[in-house]
């Protein structure tokens, strides 16, 4: 049975000499009978222990007769290997001491079992870099650093710009090649005392550390370090297959000194500014400070409370009338505003852009595209009413819909509406994208009969090559070109090219934004036909611009009463 017992077992004297050893001792350390009997066990000392670590173990065996631990022990032949050792003092039948017997195992498999499970705890597996749980260990214990020395230290939060673009397009494999590459980059921006680490997917993290004792120098450096990154990944990777891939990145910055800030604070706030730095076109950086804070706040109550509006029917139309040169009724834009219960109105400007990115916008849009459709089929069996338009503005998001032909299709049909009345605005970025989607989506409704708008032209990039291939039938003159026609030769000259564009091209031509006799008079002269603006009446309820269609018995309409509505947009 001695010869037989998988772990090494060693029997000695009081003196600590060698008596017996089993067959697993002579596998263990590779030392031979002959060769250890008389011997000590010093023989197999690694010297990795010091002198307390023997004399607390001899103290355990002369207190309690036992003394179990990890020890590092030598072979034969020089390796240094770990142990788990068990040492019990002998007695004779007097129960006095007699020798020591010793039970040892190797736990090499162990360790390293272990390392790797503390590697895969604490490192990302694929780039090697800590993840997430050590970045936060580190940060607390820069946080204690910063603390007693008073410096400053900064976490950078790193979004690599479009990565999904390249993972959906060339594969996962091509991707994680990029973030290796990004890993080995990020590494050569830094310090040794500082931490480069992967938050997850394309997102990584740089903690610095013992920056500089003012904010300002700290902040400074934090942006060298963080300008140093950027152009660092923006050189070109060699892909699989000879792809040459360029990337930028975006990066949100925190500083913190000491323990001004609590770990998921500074989190927090280098999340905060990295959206700020996608929000200014990506490839940027962005430092948080309180005010950014306090926006994104409001921000956050605003879409929470612009996620229940619908529901809570706290969207309401607007109309403004839309005349001919004899400033006769033809039509009107719909706008849109939202009205919080109890609370002051939103502005377009403050919520619109907000609807958008979170994708909002196509069940706000859904709902006046068919609030439009009810009016017009409310309008049709009135005969001063039944030709006139009205214009729908539709987003970029809501108009790349899969089925948003079906949608118009749709209302039209479910409320019987002429398709022919509904008018709907797009504006000039749409078209830069996916081109023949676009063209194809517009032909499709233009069958149906419904006409299109540009709105806002002259601001953004059309062009006559545009003009020519999309199917619309109307220009909106951006209000920013009336405002000085008649005193700026600039504005004047842009606004009498593009209405002499707009007739040459056989589409009408609305001008926004006109608000006196003069610029009306100076429109007409120059061949406009269609006009919007306080001139002609301010932006209205649905409800009141209904009631003053049906107060005149002719097709000129007016609000007199400014206060009546308010424009907003």
């Amino acid at each position: 049975m001695f010869n037989q017992i998988g772990a090494a077992i060693l029997v000695t004297d009081l003196r600590q000499r060698i008596l017996r050893v089993n067959d697993a001792f002579h596998r263990l350390t590779g030392y031979a009978l002959d060769e250890i009997i008389g011997q000590t066990p010093k023989i197999l000392a690694s010297g990795r222990q010091s002198p307390a670590f023997y004399a607390a173990m001899w103290q355990a065996l002369k207190e309690d007769g036992h003394w179990e631990g990890e020890i590092w022990n030598r072979r034969k032949c020089g390796e240094i290997y770990p142990e788990w050792l068990v040492i019990n003092v002998l007695c004779d039948d007097a129960g006095e001491p007699s020798g020591y017997v010793a039970t040892f195992s190797d736990i090499s498999k162990l360790k390293h079992a272990e390392s790797e499970i503390q590697h895969l705890a604490f490192y990302d597996p694929l780039t090697a870099l800590p993840n997430r749980r050590l970045l936060l260990d580190r940060l607390e214990q820069a946080r204690m650093s910063g603390k007693r020395k008073a410096e400053h230290g900064a976490l950078l939060i790193i979004d690599i710009d479009n990565f999904k673009i390249l993972n959906d397009t060339l594969g996962h494999d091509i991707g994680d090649h990029l973030l290796i590459e990004i890993a080995c980059r990020l590494k050569l921006c830094i310090r040794e005392c500082d931490t480069a680490a992967r938050q997850g997917g394309d997102e990584f993290a740089v903690m610095l550390e013992a920056l500089d004792p003012h904010p300002r120098a700290a902040a400074v450096s934090a942006e060298a370090v963080a300008e140093k990154i950027r152009e660092e990944l923006a050189r070109p990777v060699m892909l699989a297959h000879g792809h040459e891939h360029y990337c930028t990145a975006s990066i949100g910055v925190s500083l913190f000194r000491g323990q001004d800030k609590s770990v998921e604070t500074l989190l927090k706030q280098a999340d905060i500014a990295l959206y700020k730095a996608k929000e200014a076109g990506r490839n940027a950086t962005r430092f948080f400070d309180q005010a950014m804070q306090t926006t994104l706040d409001q921000r956050a109550r605003l879409e929470s409370g612009l996620r229940h509006a619908l529901a809570r029917d706290e969207f309401v139309l607007y109309a403004q009338a839309q005349v001919d040169a004899a400033k006769g009724l033809v039509g009107a834009e719909l706008l849109l505003r939202w009205q919080p219960v109890g609370l002051p109105m939103v502005l377009p400007n403050d919520f619109i852009p907000l609807a958008e990115e979170s994708g909002l916008i196509v069940p706000i849009g859904l709902w006046v595209l068919n609030t439009a459709c009810a009016m017009l089929r409310s309008w049709a069996d009135d005969p001063s009413r039944r030709d006139l338009y009205l214009s729908v503005n539709v987003s970029a998001r809501q108009f790349r819909q899969p089925d948003f032909v079906d949608q118009v299709s749709a209302a039209i049909a479910r409320h019987g509406a002429n398709p022919r009345r509904l008018k709907l605005e797009l504006t000039e970025s749409l078209l830069l994208d996916k081109v023949e989607e676009v063209v194809f989506k517009m032909r499709a409704l233009r069958l149906l009969g419904v006409c299109f708008s540009l709105d806002d032209f002259g601001t953004g990039y059309a062009s006559l090559a545009y003009l020519k291939r999309f199917p619309f039938e109307q220009l909106k003159v951006d209000r920013s070109f009336i405002r000085d026609i008649t005193s700026d030769p600039d504005d004047a000259a842009i606004v009498r090219a593009i209405i002499a564009m707009g007739n040459s091209l056989r589409l009408s031509v609305v001008a926004e934004g006109v608000e006196d006799e003069a610029q009306h008079a100076y429109l007409v002269e120059h061949g406009c036909t269609l006009f919007q603006g306080y001139m002609f009446g301010r932006p209205v309820p649905l409800p009141v611009f209904e009631a003053v269609l049906g107060a005149r018995s002719d097709a000129e309409v007016a609000v007199p009463d400014p206060v009546i509505g308010i424009e907003l947009d």
